[in-house]
């Protein structure tokens, strides 16, 4: 018997069943389709900080958690041999007129918050590095805490590492009898948990992205307007995303994702001429306060939920499994305010 068997092999459960086979637990990940096969399965990858100001304690988990990715994601790459495509390229953004003094205003509080960990400058937009970009007013800002990886890759990458040290991926939808369970299933957990406690724990929301050729794996993303766009070490660009609440196919690409071509094409013209490489759809988990769910499963004894890493699933994932294996592996709970199931 696995001492910690996980359901679902996203990004959470993967990192989870890492996190914890890397602590000398028997781990096995049961997952009903294939790993990354869900929301984890996409193309954009952006891994962005919160704004530098009204700081709380989600925004300063999401600093730690940023700040300790690369050598998460360096040793997952070491343990198992496969690149999860991750680097601290920095972002751009365009600041609009009427919006500089909040941009040097949000420049002096990441000074103070970020710890001269990382930089937020107004910088002229000729002098932004990476890919030209459309910017009206002429200014942009330059943060160097945003980073990228390939969500395929990253999954990939935890799966090999896994691999490495003994853990077990089985195809399932039911853990074993007596196990201790931690349910990780995205949207689909999230129905089922509402379903068991009798209240709205949360929903899936349909996301549509995209990616093009074109390389440029060195440059940093970009965020305007809420599309990113995301150079990747494999020569290739992603666009997105969509946030749709209302949809009745889960992983078909519409006219939405079109309109995220012509405006990302619009704001950056090196992509008009870049040919396109692939399209995605899927439904991603998004929990009622839209923080991660975290914590023991009211009424099952032995089971626990990690779910709910709405848009922030890849840039919290290693830090949320330390905090998760702490709890199922030694009963210690140092879950965040606002994360706690309970």
């Amino acid at each position: 018997m696995a001492d910690l068997t996980i359901m679902g092999a996203g990004v959470f459960g993967l990192a989870l069943a890492y996190v914890a086979a890397r602590r000398g637990a028997s781990v096995r990940v049961i997952e009903k389709r294939a790993p990354g096969a869900g929301s984890s399965g996409g193309l954009v990858g952006a891994l962005a900080p919160h704004v530098p100001e009204n700081w709380n304690a989600k925004k300063a988990m999401q600093f730690d958690a940023l700040r300790a990715a690369g050598a998460f994601w360096a040793d997952v790459a070491g343990c198992g041999g496969v690149d999860p495509g991750y680097a601290r390229l920095g972002r751009v953004q365009p600041v609009a007129e009427d919006k500089l003094d909040l941009a040097h205003a949000r420049a002096a509080q990441a000074r103070d918050l970020w710890q001269g960990f990382a930089r937020w400058q107004v910088i002229r937009a000729e002098a932004a590095p990476g890919l030209a970009l459309q910017a009206p007013s002429g200014w942009v800002v330059h943060d160097t805490l945003s980073a990228r990886l390939h969500p395929r890759r990253a999954c990939a990458a935890l799966v090999a590492a896994l691999d490495a040290l003994g853990g077990r991926i089985e195809c399932g939808e039911t853990p074993p009898p007596g196990a201790r369970v931690v349910w990780a299933t995205g949207h689909d957990g999230l129905e089922m948990l509402s379903a068991d406690l009798g209240r709205k724990m949360g929903s899936g929301v349909k996301g549509q992205s995209l990616s093009l050729a074109l390389p440029c794996p060195d440059a940093p993303q970009i965020f305007a307007d809420g599309l990113h766009i995301v150079p990747h070490a494999d020569g290739t660009v992603a666009i997105g995303s969509t946030s749709e609440r209302d949809f009745t196919d889960p992983a078909s690409t519409d006219a939405q994702c079109d309109l995220l071509l012509d405006k990302a094409r619009a704001l950056c013209p090196a992509l008009r001429a870049a040919s396109e490489v692939a399209r995605w759809a899927g439904v991603r988990p998004r929990a009622m306060s839209r923080a991660p769910l975290m914590g023991v499963w009211p009424g099952r004894d032995g089971q626990f939920v990690f779910n709910g890493g709405f848009k922030i699933g890849f840039a919290m994932a290693p830090a949320l499994a330390e905090i998760m294996a702490d709890l199922v592996l030694d009963g210690i709970n140092r879950i965040p305010e606002g994360f706690d199931l309970a």
